[in-house]
């Protein structure tokens, strides 16, 4: 049976004349309120996101140590059924919260009796006193924010009744491991064992406790409420910001049209610290659907995380831990433009995407209209450029309030010049995010180099000694294609699994083996050929090592026959200057001095060709002027056209990382000038051997 709360001392005869003639020191008046859930309770309250059922109150006067009457009232629940252990702690039944009011009309009731008891004790505003935090910001203002109902202003400050307990009788144990029942315990207050009505003994004896406590020694209780931010801030963050690991989550799954804003309603109750919303974007710009959130201390973090895969919309979400680093790595910035830019305080800010490159401020405010004005003018807008200055197209805008803000966003797709706009929400993470990727992007797209090198080079031949695998699933690891070979993978060569990668270097399906002689690989292609790897079927077919190596290195392997990669370039040189007996052509990188796995993963190299490179014939002049020990190499030279007049040899050189290319030799990249050009103006082709 549950323990019973003694009852509170008896009013006199006249308690208004009492308080007036002995006043006390002490806050005002205290609404103790408990509530719960059809899920979870206790220190589970609100963590499975499901509705409140039940709310119990009572107001205390602490200066006349008075009480009012205790009040009990059912809320109806969307989902009517109640878990194993709310039925049995409440003894409710889903016919009886069929028949209660749902949320709205309680939350009315229960301002209007408050109100009236409040009056009848003294008047005064009124604080609401909870059995910890999870009531109010787990429960009342997420499913609130799920509803769209608006809470009024007393729910969003109130005092933690652990943590006044707490304040004095520090020595007992941690504030979060206190319950109602170990505080009556730990002060020796007598119970009685005859209440049963779930939620009323709750009440009482958090009464019981106040009271107790306002008759301690401290003179602090009740003097700090807790307090629940009923706005999210932006704000900038700096790289030199240090972030406290423990504050930190990530949050995926989110919507890609997800604002800062809506990441902060999902976590309403809990606050988040000013420009604490930071959303990803992945490597073409754009959000990936994931954001990192700063919350201003451990204790709200830890509540975060009891929101992993609650719901926004029909979208469960994510919560995990994340680090500080993490967040400043994508929320900081250095530029000092930025940061004036974000100085304002409480600005909406819209991302335009798509501007013309001649768009100017003043094309920018007139396409916007006068009838959603940019905050500062000229100085609200932000333009995204390259690092030579040319524009990207992008640009960010400040208004004033959320009203100018969806003016604005009605002109979505609206045309200026020959071109549509498109405006999107955006975040000051995001304003650091976009102008940090263009900061630090080169002139020319750099290409990835392959993830392993080859530990040794591939013998050309046209024995069918290898297998090719079609058609695997984009999951599968070596291990899978060891299992899937069964007893044919005791006759692959050392180093002889090859993964093909993808341009963004994922599984692309296709894998070769090196078998130790081609009757090994026919038999394995017979045995595996079209046999199943989770749940799809994997074409196994013969083939040989320079098949495999034209498509290993970016060429085409189909019916019609082989296509060349574009490493393997045809000589262009004159024939007495390329040796008479050339070695093979090696498509690999030499031996490397380290340690390799026993399997090597690809990328197709190179991963992108460049649409500026072309093998044109090599003008005379830069062939006279070549060097003879580069000419004397077995080689090709390749003509690059439409290279920007910025480029510099870094830039050139990031482009053939994926090719047989000494990055130490310059002499090999040779500008040609344009007989018309200045010498003041780099030249615009390059030949490059």
């Amino acid at each position: 049976m549950t323990p019973p709360p003694p009852q509170p001392p008896p009013s006199g005869p006249n308690p208004a004349a009492d308080s007036a003639a002995d006043p006390r020191p002490g806050p005002g008046p205290l609404v103790v309120l408990f509530g719960a859930t059809a899920g979870a309770l206790g220190q589970d309250l609100g963590s499975d996101e499901t509705d409140l059922i039940l709310l119990v109150w009572q107001v205390v006067e602490p200066r006349s140590r008075q009480v009012g009457t205790l009040h009990k009232s059912l809320v109806r629940a969307e989902a009517a059924a109640l878990s194993p252990q709310c039925r049995e702690a409440s003894g409710l039944s889903a016919d009886s919260l069929a028949r209660a009011e749902p949320l709205d009309k309680v939350l009315q009731q229960f301002s209007q009796l408050v109100s009236g008891d409040v009056a009848l004790l003294g008047g005064g505003p009124y604080m609401l006193c909870t059995d910890g935090q999870l009531l109010l910001r787990q429960v009342l203002h997420a499913e609130a924010s799920r509803k769209n109902l608006a809470l009024p202003d007393t729910f969003f400050s109130f005092y933690d009744l652990r943590r006044e307990f707490h304040v004095q009788h520090p020595s007992t144990r941690p504030a979060r491991d206190l319950t109602v029942a170990t505080m009556a315990q730990d002060l020796g207050l007598e119970t009685d064992a005859t209440e049963d009505d779930f939620g009323v003994w709750e009440v009482k004896t958090m009464v019981a406790v106040i009271l107790h406590l306002l008759d301690g020694p401290s003179g602090q209780l009740f003097s700090k409420p807790e307090v629940v931010k009923q706005k999210y801030e932006t704000g900038p963050c700096s790289k030199a910001d240090v972030v406290d690991s423990e504050t930190v989550v990530r949050a995926r799954g989110l919507p890609w049209q997800s604002s800062d804003q809506d990441v902060a309603r999902f976590f309403t109750g809990l606050n988040i610290a000013r420009g604490g919303v930071a959303l990803c974007l992945n490597a073409q710009g754009r959000r990936n659907g994931e954001a990192l959130i700063r919350f201003v201390d451990s204790e709200q973090r830890d509540l975060a995380l009891q929101r992993h895969k609650h719901h926004m919309g029909v979208r469960y979400i994510e919560v995990y831990k994340a680090t500080g680093e993490e967040f400043v790595k994508i929320a900081g910035g250095t530029s000092l433009e930025v940061a004036r830019f974000l100085s304002r305080e409480d600005q909406v800010i819209l991302r335009l995407r798509g501007l013309p490159f001649s768009a100017g401020p003043a094309d920018v405010l007139g396409f916007l209209g006068p009838e959603c004005p940019v905050t500062g003018g000229a100085d609200g807008l932000l333009f995204v450029r390259h690092p030579d200055g040319r524009p990207t197209g992008d640009a960010f805008a400040l208004f004033a309030c959320e009203e100018l803000a969806q003016a604005a966003l009605r002109r979505h797709k609206g045309t200026l010049g020959k071109r549509y706009i498109e405006l999107f929400r955006s975040t000051a993470a995001e304003v650091q995010q976009v102008l940090n990727r263009y900061a630090s992007s080169p002139l020319l797209p750099t290409l990835t180099a392959p993830l392993l090198p080859i530990p040794f080079p591939l013998a050309a031949g046209t024995g069918r000694d290898c297998v090719r695998l079609r058609g695997l699933p984009y999951t599968a690891t070596i291990e899978d294609i060891l299992s899937f070979l069964g007893e044919a993978a005791a006759d692959i060569r050392p180093h002889g699994v090859h993964m093909v990668l993808n341009q963004q270097g994922r599984p692309s399906g296709d894998a070769f083996i090196q078998m130790t002689s081609a009757e090994r690989a026919l038999a394995a292609a017979q045995r595996c050929h079209k046999k199943a790897m989770k749940e799809r079927y994997v074409e196994v077919v013969p083939c040989s090592t320079e098949e495999m190596s034209h498509v290993l290195m970016g060429g085409t392997l189909g019916r019609s026959g082989m296509s060349p990669p574009p490493c393997k370039l045809p000589s262009l040189l004159p024939a007495a200057r390329v040796p008479a007996a050339p070695t093979p052509v090696a498509y690999y990188p030499g031996p490397a001095t380290q340690l390799y796995m026993n399997y090597t993963a690809y990328y197709p190299s190179p991963p992108v060709s460049p649409t500026t490179v072309g093998y044109l014939t090599t003008p005379p002049a830069a062939l006279a002027s070549a060097p003879t020990s580069v000419l004397s190499q077995p080689g090709a030279l390749v003509r690059m056209q439409g290279v920007p007049y910025t480029a510099g040899m870094k830039d050139l050189l990031s482009i053939f990382q994926a090719y047989q290319l000494a990055p130490d030799d310059y002499t090999s990249l040779m500008p040609v000038g344009d007989p018309p050009r200045t010498v003041l103006q780099a030249p615009k082709e390059w030949v490059c051997l």
